[in-house]
């Protein structure tokens, strides 16, 4: 094995003939060694080293531990998978269970055997390399929200697992997002992904009901409270009972009705109107926004304890704008379905109409762009959608620069890869004539970057 195939393993240590020594017994690894706390930290900045053997007594003080838990500290805090081993002084034992606690994998006490050290650093590569493989393996898996979401974004990838985790709850969720991210199809995925998926899934927009007519829908009303109430009528509180009760556009309900719906979140039950008994409720609630409730509470216009009983969990969605190949990757699929709708199942998106997709921002994102589809396979003429039929004004955005080389490389090779297959509608030969690499090359790389 080549010098820059072997791992790189970083050893701390002042002692330059310790440093040695080390060095000499481990030479199946690439040994990166450093005498204090600065230039080991550049080591793991340049090289990310997996294991990492360290004393925690470093220049300028050696006779203190300061230096070596500030510097175990900051390690972590970059690589927060690497494997620490201190090694420390005989009657150090206190210094050495401190050093656990803050996340250190192990310790050895000095003079140690050169052997019990070499299993324990072959250990510790092997953790780091299971836990990197089940990361990425993670990053390919679908997550079952996912049945009703189209998209390859690292972002929402992880706040649809989140919503998996906190779905087997009953935690009431807030989901923050501009209009037309998806907001109901992550709600929807959350009844899907809890207890309560067998029972109804009941959504009610507050903006969309007149001021007058939103307390009857929520909280329902007796025979005869009202001219025109002819028969009782449950309310969608009542009605999702056992489900999942979505209010849409909450930042819209009206000042009256929030405390009411503070109560019955309070109390668990309701009181339709014109009645006088109290119906227990069991309902799971979601709730989501386009709106700054904090800014209206400082307005305000919301009341700042209903906030924080329905802020249990804050979900915030990215923008299509942000997600990285997802424009792409829709507009093909909205193109295959509106296609097959009206009967043009030959048409496809030409290179100019991809290009002018990805540079739009979408300020009404996924909606937007899905009814932009839609009019261009009505309008097109030929068998290939343009960009005069797509029709938009590109507007690029430029992304905030990470000072991390090898983290910005990773980065904008993964973005480009979902680009490029986005653009290519999946297909991964297309995709490689496109990024300028044989297939197997982006294989291996779609299998670094846990892409499917």
């Amino acid at each position: 094995m080549s010098a820059e195939k072997l791992p790189h393993l970083l050893i701390v240590e002042d002692d330059h003939a310790l440093q040695k020594q080390i060095r000499w017994a481990f030479d199946q690894y690439e040994a990166l060694t450093a005498d204090d706390r600065e230039s080991a930290l550049l080591l793991v900045r340049r090289y990310q080293p997996p294991v990492v053997t360290m004393d925690l007594g470093l220049p300028p003080d050696p006779d203190s531990v300061s230096e070596g838990f500030k510097l175990l500290e900051e390690i972590l805090t970059l690589a927060p998978d690497t494997k620490i081993i201190v090694l420390t002084g005989q009657n150090d034992r206190a210094n050495a269970l401190r050093a656990i606690a803050l996340g250190a994998y192990d310790f050895f006490a000095k003079p140690f055997e050169i052997e019990m050290l070499g299993l324990t650093i072959q250990r510790a590569y092997r953790l780091h390399e299971l836990q990197q493989e089940n990361e990425r393996l993670q990053a390919m898996q679908q997550p079952a929200v996912l049945s009703g979401l189209l998209t390859r974004d690292p972002e929402l990838l992880r706040i649809c697992r989140t919503v998996e985790r906190v779905g087997v709850t009953d935690a009431t969720v807030l989901l923050l997002g501009e209009s037309g991210t998806g907001k109901e199809l992550l709600a929807r995925g959350l009844h899907e992904a809890s207890p309560r998926r067998r029972e109804r899934f009941v959504a009610i927009n507050c903006a969309a009901i007149p001021d007058n007519l939103l307390e009857s829908e929520l909280f329902g009303y007796e025979k005869g409270a009202f001219t025109g109430a002819a028969k009782m009528t449950p309310g969608k509180i009542e009605t999702a009972h056992n489900g999942t009760l979505m209010l849409d556009e909450i930042g819209d309900l009206p000042h009256s009705l929030q405390a009411k719906l503070l109560r019955f979140l309070q109390e668990r039950v309701i009181e339709r109107i014109g009645g006088r008994q109290e119906i227990p409720v069991n309902v799971r609630i979601v709730c989501a926004t386009h709106q700054n409730l904090k800014f209206l509470i400082n307005e305000g216009r919301f009341r700042e304890d209903l906030y924080y009983r329905l802020a249990e969990i804050i979900v915030n969605i990215p923008p299509l704008r942000t997600r990285s190949g997802d424009a792409a990757l829709l507009a093909h699929a909205f193109l295959r379905r509106f296609a097959a709708e009206n009967n043009r199942g030959n048409l496809t998106l030409r290179e100019d109409a991809v290009r002018m997709i990805e540079a739009y921002s979408w300020p009404g994102n996924v909606r937007e762009l899905e009814n932009c589809i839609k009019r261009a396979v009505i309008m097109a003429d030929g068998n290939q959608i343009t960009a005069d039929d797509i029709g938009l004004a590109g507007d690029h955005q430029e992304d905030a620069i990470k000072l991390d080389l090898r983290h910005a490389r990773d980065h904008a090779e993964r973005r480009v890869i979902i680009t490029a297959l986005a653009r290519a509608d999946g297909n991964v030969v297309r995709a490689a004539e496109l990024l300028g690499i044989s297939r197997p090359t982006l294989y291996d790389m779609m299998h670094r970057f846990g892409l499917k």
